[in-house]
């Protein structure tokens, strides 16, 4: 019996979701448990996996955004012919022995017959190259042309997999050749995540917040990620910034707090979030219970969820439940900036670059590794002086490491 494959509810509040690609052809036979197809939300893009074991019969949505519940695929046993109707609800046809069977070949088979033969040449509609959004956001950062490639997909629309092969058989030695100007404007379809940074932004706009800054003589710190290294530790001060928030905020539980309608709500446990750009667009995964790790442990934490943030891999657990979030751009040698509040969280910290920096010390004026910090704050949940003891707390672990181990 056809088992239908329905857009699943992966998180509270999720209404859609997109479909990126699947990751398995009509007619392919699929296990339970098996990556099914790509799923862009609100807040991430994975891999669903199959619920059912069979033949992918029916793929009724190959791409696009998709309500929650609304059937995409029919998984079944081979042979088993099924049709859907119009609000996307499997209907069984006449027995076989009642009807003349005809094969008909159908766009994902017809790209799964291409990408064994000859791929089809890019097919253009109105002029414009069709190709996938993932497909066109991978040509754009890698600098390669569309026009030039040869579309795998349903009537020959450009795939992410075609872009990817692209870039591989390109020389390693040769830069890429910038698109040529054609003096048209380019038109970027807004994904799932990025409307909802443009919403969330917008929502955070909205708050009353003020700021806070200090400066942070980094000499100690700097000291302990590089002793962490000599060890085989891949520390960096993101690392420490985590553990002494975190320790900061379990003194501070005024600022490890959101706002709601009818109260304040303060968390026993600090969930410190990173700031990450992804090439989907900027995520925050969470260290949890921070406070209870050691550097080493949050090191190996932070490495293997911005790894997969950038490889677009990351779950919706592992965005969920964040109390505080810290923002570095200190690597691209910004010295200081404002960072926007991370909704409903009531503080972020902005880290900006190690500088040397003349600075007086026991009346001698000296040069010491200096960093800034700003913070933020949601003023409906906490007050100036709390924010300010905070703030000063992190300044004291950062410069003295040791009171927080």
């Amino acid at each position: 019996m056809a088992s239908e494959v329905k857009l699943p509810r992966l998180g509270q509040g999720m209404e859609s979701g997109t479909i990126v690609k699947w990751l398995k052809s009509e007619g392919e036979r699929v296990e339970k448990g098996d990556p099914l197809y790509e799923l862009d939300t609100d807040k991430v893009t994975q891999e669903v996996e199959a619920e059912a074991s069979g033949v992918l019969l029916k793929i009724a949505i190959p791409e696009g955004e998709v309500p929650v519940g609304r059937t995409i695929a029919v998984i079944g046993e081979e042979g088993e012919q099924v049709e859907l109707s119009e609000n996307g609800a499997s209907e069984q046809p006449p027995p076989a022995a009642e009807t003349e069977v005809q094969t008909v070949e159908t766009p994902a088979r017809e790209a799964e017959t291409a990408s064994i033969g000859e791929p089809v040449t890019a097919q253009r509609d109105g002029g414009r190259v069709k190709a996938s959004p993932l497909a066109r956001r991978i040509a754009r950062e890698r600098g390669i042309d569309l026009a030039s490639l040869r579309g795998t997909g349903p009537e020959g629309r450009i795939v992410a997999e075609d872009v990817e092969r692209a870039g591989v058989s390109a020389p390693a030695a040769a830069a890429p050749a910038p698109a040529p100007v054609s003096g048209e404007v380019e038109r970027i379809e807004l994904t799932s995540i990025r409307k909802t940074i443009a919403r969330r932004l917008t929502e955070a706009w909205q708050i009353p917040v003020f700021q806070l800054q200090t400066s942070a003589d980094m000499t100690r710190a700097n000291a302990l990620v590089a002793r962490l290294r000599e060890d085989g530790t891949k520390a960096t001060v993101t690392d420490v910034l985590t553990k002494v928030c975190a320790a900061a905020l379990m003194r501070h539980r005024e600022v490890n707090a959101q706002y709601s309608e009818d109260a304040i709500l303060r968390y026993p446990t600090a969930n410190v979030g990173i700031a990450v750009a992804a090439p989907q667009g900027l995520v925050v995964p969470v260290i949890r219970s921070a406070e209870r790790l050691r550097l080493a442990e949050i090191a190996a934490e932070r490495a293997e969820v911005v790894g997969r943030a950038r490889e677009n891999k990351l779950q919706r657990s592992d965005l969920e439940d964040g109390t505080f979030t810290i923002s570095n751009l200190g690597m691209y040698r910004v010295e200081r900036f404002t960072a926007v509040l991370n909704p409903p969280q009531a503080a972020i910290v902005a880290v900006g670059a190690t500088e040397e920096r003349a600075v007086p010390v026991d009346g001698e004026i000296v040069v010491r590794p200096m960093l800034t910090l700003t913070a933020t704050f949601d003023h409906r949940a906490v007050d100036g002086a709390p924010a300010a003891d905070f703030l000063q707390t992190v300044k004291e672990l950062l410069e003295e490491p040791g009171l927080m181990l």
